[in-house]
C-alpha cells in the first residue's frame, strides 16, 4: 500500500471535513422535518425572531446615531444588523436563504431527491415570514418603538428598497444571499468560536451596508415598518412588497442555491487536488 504524502493526506482531510460537515447538516434538517413537521415549523419561526431583534436593535440605534453625527446610521446599522445571523447560527435556527445553499447542495450530491429538498426549503421560508409577521408586530408594541418621527431611518430603508427596480432588487437579491452563505460556508471551516463570530459579522456587514435585498431580513422590516407607522410607509403597496418579495427571493436563490450551494459542490466532486 503506497504512503500518501503530507499534502495529500492534507487536502484528503480538509475535503472529508467540509463535506461532512455539509451532510451532517442536511441530514439533521431532513430528520427534523420528517420526523418533527411542528419543532421544523417552530425553528424556522425563531430565525425571524433572532431576525427581528438584530433588525429592532439596527434600526433603532441607527436612527440615534444620525441625530448624533448626520449619515452615520449606516454604519451601526450594517454592524447591529450582522448579529442576526450570529444568534440564527448558534440558537440552531433554520434560515431560508442560507437553506437555499444546502438544499441545491443536497440534490446534486443525491443526498436528497428533489421533492424532498423542495419541501423542506418552502416550509422553512413560510414559517420564517410567520414569524417575522408575528415578531415585528409583537416589537411594534414595545415602548422603544412606540414614538419614532416620521423621518426615521427604518421608514427611509424601507421606502428605498420599495422603490428600486425589479432587475435592481433581483441583483442585490443575488449578492445578498452569496454573503450570506459565504458566511455560512467559512464558519463550516472554522474550530473556534471567536473565530466564526466575527467572520460572519465582518462578512454580512457587506450586503447590510450596501443595503441589498435579503428576502427574509425584508419579511422582518416590512412588517415592522407598517406596524411601526400605523399603515404603509412611502412606496409601500402590496403590489410592490410581493414585488420585492418575489425578485429578491429569486435573487437569493440564485446566489445561495446557484452560485454557492450548486458551484462549490461541483467543483469539490472528484476532486482530490483543490477542495474547499
Amino acid at each position: 500500500m503506497p504512503v500518501p504524502t503530507p499534502n495529500s493526506h492534507s487536502h484528503s482531510a480538509t475535503n472529508s471535513e467540509l463535506i461532512s460537515a455539509l451532510a451532517k447538516s442536511i441530514e439533521k434538517k431532513d430528520a427534523l422535518s420528517r420526523t418533527s413537521f411542528t419543532k421544523y415549523a417552530v425553528r424556522a419561526m425563531l430565525a425571524t425572531l433572532f431576525l427581528t431583534l438584530g433588525t429592532g436593535i439596527a434600526f433603532y440605534i441607527a436612527g440615534y446615531a444620525n441625530d448624533i453625527v448626520p449619515h452615520s446610521g449606516k454604519f451601526v446599522y450594517a454592524f447591529m444588523f450582522s448579529w442576526s445571523l450570529v444568534m440564527i447560527v448558534y440558537m440552531n435556527a433554520e434560515l431560508g436563504t442560507s437553506n437555499m445553499m444546502y438544499m441545491t447542495s443536497a440534490v446534486y450530491n443525491k443526498k436528497l431527491r428533489f421533492l424532498t429538498a423542495g419541501k423542506i426549503l418552502a416550509t422553512c421560508v413560510f414559517f420564517n415570514f410567520v414569524g417575522a409577521l408575528i415578531c415585528s408586530f409583537l416589537i411594534s408594541r414595545t415602548t422603544a418603538y412606540s414614538h419614532l418621527p416620521a423621518d426615521h431611518y427604518l421608514f427611509e430603508a424601507v421606502s428605498a428598497k420599495l422603490a428600486k427596480t425589479p432587475i435592481t432588487q433581483f441583483i442585490e437579491g443575488i449578492f445578498a444571499n452569496i454573503v450570506v452563505n459565504t458566511a455560512v460556508f467559512v464558519t463550516l471551516r472554522m474550530k473556534d468560536d471567536s473565530a466564526k463570530v466575527w467572520s460572519m459579522i465582518f462578512i454580512i456587514y457587506i450586503f447590510a451596508f450596501l443595503g441589498f435585498e435579503h428576502v427574509i431580513a425584508n419579511f422582518v422590516s416590512f412588517p415592522l415598518a407598517f406596524f411601526v407607522n400605523g399603515g404603509p410607509v412611502e412606496n409601500m403597496t402590496f403590489l410592490s412588497v410581493l414585488s420585492n418579495f418575489f425578485f429578491s427571493g429569486l435573487g437569493n436563490y440564485v446566489g445561495g442555491g446557484l452560485l454557492i450551494g450548486l458551484l462549490y459542490s461541483w467543483l469539490n466532486q472528484k476532486s482530490d487536488l483543490y477542495v474547499d
